[in-house]
C-alpha cells in the first residue's frame, strides 16, 4: 500500500472501518478525466473499483487506461469493473465517490440517488470546494457517513487534502475514509464542516 512518506500504513490495502468492516470496494460515479484518474489510482492502491458513467466511450477509455497501467506496473493490484447504472455500481460498495459538477443541484441529486441505492454501510464521499457537506448529508439517511474532500482527491502524491465532515460523523467512518485517502498517497487533514448550512432535513 502506498502511504505518505514517514507514515506507517497497514500491509492490507483495505482501509479499516472499525466495527463496520473495511473499505475494499469503491464505486466511482463519473468517468471523465478526473474520475478515471481517481478510479485508476484506487485500483493501483489495491482497491476493487466499479466505475459508472452515462457515456460508454468514457468507460471504454478507462478500461484501456487500466490495461495500460497493468502492463506498465506488471498488473494493478485491484480490479477495475465498469457499470452501466449507478445502482449496479454501488451494489457492493463500501465507499461511493461522485465526480458530478460541483453545483448544489447536481450534488444533491447524486447524494439522494446514492443514499437510496447503496447499502446502509456505504460511505459517501464527494470532491467539493463549494458545497457544505452538512447540507448534502442532511438530505440523506446516513448523515454520519457523508464526507467531502477538498484540495484534491487524494491521488496527487504527497498533496495535502482536507477531509470535511458534518458534526456527529461516525468515528469509524472518519478513520476509514482517512485511511483510504492515505492509501492513495495523500496527506489528510480532518476537519469539522465550518460552512453555515442552509438546508435542514434528516441530519440528527
Amino acid at each position: 500500500m502506498n502511504g505518505a512518506p514517514g507514515e506507517e500504513v497497514s500491509a492490507d490495502p483495505a482501509a479499516d472501518c472499525g466495527g463496520g468492516g473495511a473499505i475494499r470496494t469503491v464505486a466511482v460515479i463519473g468517468a471523465g478525466r478526473v474520475g478515471r484518474s481517481f478510479a485508476l489510482a484506487s485500483a493501483a492502491a489495491g482497491f476493487d473499483v466499479v466505475l459508472e458513467d452515462v457515456m460508454p466511450a468514457n468507460l471504454r477509455r478507462a478500461q484501456e487506461e487500466y490495461a495500460d497501467l497493468a502492463g506498465v506496473n506488471a498488473g494493478a493490484r485491484g480490479r477495475l469493473a465498469v457499470a452501466a447504472t449507478i445502482e449496479d455500481a454501488v451494489r457492493e460498495a463500501d465507499l461511493a465517490v461522485d465526480f458530478v459538477p460541483d453545483e448544489l443541484e447536481s450534488k444533491l441529486e447524486i447524494f439522494c440517488l446514492l443514499d437510496r441505492m447503496a447499502p446502509p454501510r456505504t460511505i459517501l464521499l464527494t470532491p467539493s470546494e463549494a458545497q457544505s457537506i452538512t447540507d448534502l448529508a442532511s438530505c440523506t439517511y446516513r448523515g454520519e457517513r457523508c464526507f467531502a474532500v477538498r484540495g484534491g482527491s487524494g491521488f496527487e502524491g504527497a498533496k495535502t487534502v482536507r477531509l470535511v465532515h458534518p458534526a456527529g460523523a461516525a468515528q469509524a467512518a472518519i478513520d476509514a475514509v482517512s485511511g483510504f485517502l492515505r492509501a492513495l498517497g495523500g496527506e489528510v487533514r480532518v476537519e469539522v464542516d465550518g460552512d453555515a448550512p442552509k438546508l435542514v432535513k434528516n441530519l440528527g
